[in-house]
């Protein structure tokens, strides 16, 4: 979309800093736009007219800013923001996250005084598309539903590509649980784990997922793939006694050596911290099977869960990875959660790695290992091989 096509409102209080951002616009190729004064003044404007993308001030008398973008919200209107103030960074980026967390689309903050060149870097960015997908809808399903699903084994692992970021090379997959429903297809997780994890059935789930991971995972490796299997551990089944034998006798009766096999173990569970829990990590550790610590940087003590719990990966959560190029604050939580891998000699992998910015940022950090949409979606297990010969790493 060119400039000269998009429709701007500016809400700006002070008189003088709303003409100059007008006069920057204007000067930029904007042939629409319209001013409001106030949050009231511009809640009136997007009720009349549609508005692609909205510059904000943030400290404005009667309606401030974070109001303003509340009741945006509240609209249900589809518009992208640009956040104007003269605070600094840190406080502009909580207000942006804040501002997704509410639905919108925010291009980026600006640090008054705003620039024509910094602006139309933003402006650019909803050019390339910065009206988000909507978040898919979890079905309604009944207890009776899932229950049935378990019985019959219904659930199937979908498999995500890990790659090394230096070479490219394919090194495994992380297995994501779907439900394989006869007349609705693929039901994504947020359809049943929530529902598992509050009647303690977590625990079936994990089972059938490890099961038909590591069977696919000996197919892979028959078939000449020299790749692991990382498979999500619940916190009911991490608690069990007799849970390392448990999983030690699965995989080996199938035939896959442990050392295949990584284990996620998120930081919450892992702050459960009960004798159990950190003996039967002890013991899968000492069998051979790698331990990762899943979406580091979200759990309340992340480095005392390092320091108590013989991980042998550090799984950057996407949340960090995602943003690392428009947010300082994620680009050095990346950075140090990479440097603290280093430290421990752990291997670290990067989620959400959606870019191709994210990919050369992640290269350039000396991170391992990256998962994400670009390089492939999760897949069934049958789909691994075509996609595995059809890898092409970034140059």
């Amino acid at each position: 979309m060119k400039i000269a096509d998009i429709n701007f409102l500016v809400v700006e209080d002070h008189d003088f800093q709303r003409e100059t951002l007008i006069h920057i616009l204007a000067g930029l190729g904007a042939r629409h736009i319209v001013q409001a004064a106030n949050g009231h003044a511009a809640l009136a404007v997007i009720r009349e007219q549609p508005i692609d993308i909205i510059i904000s001030d943030l400290e404005m008398p009667g309606m401030d800013g974070m109001e303003f973008i509340r009741h945006v919200s509240e609209a249900g209107v589809q518009v992208s923001m640009i956040l104007a103030s003269v605070h600094d960074r840190s406080l502009l980026t909580s207000v942006g996250t804040m501002t997704e967390a509410y639905g919108i689309s925010v291009l980026g903050a600006i640090e008054k005084p705003v620039t024509a060149q910094k602006l139309e870097a933003l402006i650019r960015s909803h050019k390339q598309g910065a009206v988000r997908e909507p978040e898919p809808v979890p079905v309604a399903m009944s207890e009776a539903d899932i229950s049935d699903a378990l019985a019959s084994r219904l659930f199937e692992p979908v498999f995500q590509p890990k790659v090394d970021v230096a070479t490219g090379r394919f090194r495994g997959v992380e297995a994501l649980a779907r439900w394989h429903h006869p007349t609705m297809g693929m039901v994504g997780p947020y359809s049943f784990i929530p529902i598992l994890e509050a009647n303690r059935r977590i625990d079936e789930l994990t089972w059938i997922i490890l099961d038909k991971a590591v069977a696919s995972c000996c197919d892979w490796r028959a078939a000449g793939f020299d790749i692991s299997v990382a498979v999500n551990l619940s916190l009911g089944s991490l608690t069990q006694v007799g849970l390392a034998d448990r999983i030690t006798d699965l995989v080996r009766a199938q035939n896959v050596d442990p050392k295949y096999v990584i284990l996620e173990v998120t930081e919450t569970i892992a702050m459960t911290d009960t004798a159990r829990a950190l003996e039967n990590l002890a013991r899968l550790r000492i069998r051979g099977f790698g331990l990762s610590i899943d979406d580091y940087g979200t759990g309340y003590s992340s480095m005392q869960q390092l320091s108590r719990i013989p991980f042998t990966e550090l799984k950057i959560d996407q949340s960090f990875v995602m943003r690392a190029i428009e947010k300082d604050s994620c680009r050095i939580m990346l950075e140090s959660s990479l440097e603290m891998a280093r430290k421990l000699r752990l291997r670290s992998v990067a989620e959400g790695v959606e870019t191709r910015a994210d990919w050369d940022l992640l290269k350039t950090m000396g991170c391992d290992a990256a998962q994400g949409y670009f390089i492939a979606r999760p897949m069934p297990a049958a789909q691994i091989a075509e996609w595995a010969s059809a890898w092409t790493s970034p140059v």
